[in-house]
């Protein structure tokens, strides 16, 4: 072997064993003061030379990572880079990694077509309702304009949720309901609540992307159940649960992201089934409720909120700005959520909890949800023919919502599609962000909403 191969290997082993222990500083797994794993024992697990370890850890050392003890060993510096996701999880292209999608979607203005992102334009939602809400409170008492809201949250919504819940077949009492700042803070209460770092969760493959960015901060492994157009696939289901033993599991029953498919009441019942036998605990997102002509099964429904916790949000029919989502859960862990809600945000957001309570009240609210489905359905039976021109094949025809998973035409790679189109100002959704097990590059998520701009099409239309 040539010396210079011999060199470039040597170097590389090295960059191996210090980019190790720079992930897992950075991801907490090695906190400040930690002791390092020995030069022998890290030598074993990264079957590397213990000089190999030695020259890293002297790197290390160098740069004031680690700090040697003599006699002692190595030990992690007291000042260190602050935890980033993209180091606690696995090293993906830009284009395929789950952050990547949310902040070109939050990031561009609103002239960028954005069929990527998972809200409806500003257009769609009810403006008048939101300025009409706006001047009540305004009007009204100083208190949701300075006060702190209860732990609970607002008695009179937390009523209406609760009523709403019945219509879809779920029995919560405004006690069993807990209001949060958005659903993704209803979820990460409940990882704080329920999980221990380490741990492993189900999700759907493919599910919604921030799910797995969400649960990548909480530090737990992941596990993909695959996705069939009636829910879950049941065989999978089973013979995960055996061999993982996952202690939560997090999905849509209703309008699910980013198939759009919809639960069917024999694999809800199954999948309860086996959530009971194996002990799972079930976080049912029910986020998109409001875009259904008719309701779809619910697991909170079939299961009483007994091992089933639905959260949701109004961020999705009225308005991204006002913040407002919620927890309905079985009483005896409501209690907990509540110290945990006031450790990490201590009051709740009251002006918001009014504003939605406002606009759910009027009786216009209803007629907005009704043109609203309609529009949807539209939007989605053009978009589907458009795509289908271009030889983007619908993975199945939603009953509701906003969302089209698509197959892309042969030897076209969703990722690859999604960089191109980023640089005509387009941001897309590529299938691998969605898929735990990366196996989605074929697929891609299209907001049928968001995909009446022309210049969405135009872009396609030249790349395809």
């Amino acid at each position: 072997m040539a010396a210079d191969t011999i060199q470039i290997e040597t170097t590389s082993r090295i960059g191996l064993v210090i980019s190790t222990i720079r992930q897992r500083i950075a991801a907490r797994s090695l906190v400040a003061g930690s002791k390092l794993p020995s030069v022998r024992s890290l030598a074993g697990s990264l079957q590397v030379s213990v000089s190999t370890v030695v020259e890293a850890y002297s790197r290390l050392a160098a740069e004031g990572a680690i700090i040697s003890r003599p006699g002692s060993g190595f030990y992690v510096a007291h000042q260190v880079a602050p935890m980033t996701l993209s180091a606690v999880g696995p090293k993906l292209d830009r284009a395929i990694d789950p952050l990547w999608v949310s902040r070109q979607s939050l990031e561009a203005n609103d002239a960028t077509p954005k069929p990527g992102c998972g809200w409806l334009p500003p257009c769609w939602l009810p403006e008048r309702s939101m300025r009409k809400a706006l001047r009540t409170v305004s009007r009204g008492s100083t208190e949701p304009l300075s006060n702190y809201s209860s732990p609970l949250g607002l008695p009179q919504l937390r009523q209406l949720i609760g009523r709403r819940l019945g219509e879809h077949g779920v029995d919560a009492s405004p006690d069993q309901i807990m209001l949060t700042e958005s659903g993704t803070q209803a979820i990460d209460l409940l990882c704080r609540y329920l999980l221990e770092p380490g741990d492993t969760v189900l999700v759907d493959d493919p599910c919604y992307f921030n799910f797995q960015a969400l649960l990548r901060a909480h530090r737990v492994k992941m596990v993909g159940v695959p996705y069939t157009p009636n829910g879950p696939s049941v065989e999978a289901f089973e013979t995960i649960l055996a061999d993982t033993r996952p202690r939560l599991y997090i999905t849509n029953s209703a309008v699910h992201n980013p198939t759009g498919a919809t639960l069917s009441p024999v694999v809800a019942h199954r999948v309860l089934k086996l959530a009971d036998h194996h002990g799972l605990v079930i976080i049912e997102d029910d986020i998109y409720a409001d875009f259904e002509h008719t309701p779809a099964p619910r697991l909170a429904g079939f299961d009483g909120l007994n091992r089933v916790v639905q959260i949701g949000s109004f961020s999705k029919i009225l308005s991204a700005s006002a913040r407002c989502g919620f927890i309905a859960a079985k009483p005896e862990w409501i209690e907990g959520l509540i110290e945990l809600k006031i450790a990490t945000t201590f009051g709740g957001a009251r002006l918001s909890e009014e504003l939605v309570h406002a606009v759910l009240s009027d009786g216009s609210f209803r007629r907005h949800t009704e043109v609203l489905r309609i529009r949807l359905d539209q939007a989605r039976r053009d978009t589907a023919a458009r795509l289908r021109d271009l030889g983007v094949e619908p993975w199945i025809e939603p009953k509701a919502g906003m969302f089209l998973w698509c197959r892309l035409p042969d030897r076209v790679n969703s990722a690859d599609l999604a960089r191109a189109a980023l640089e005509q100002n387009v941001v897309l959704a590529p299938g691998n962000v969605f898929s735990v097990s990366q196996t989605a590059g074929a697929y891609m998520r299209f907001n049928a909403a968001q995909m009446q701009d022309e210049s969405a099409f135009e872009v396609l239309r030249a790349m395809l």
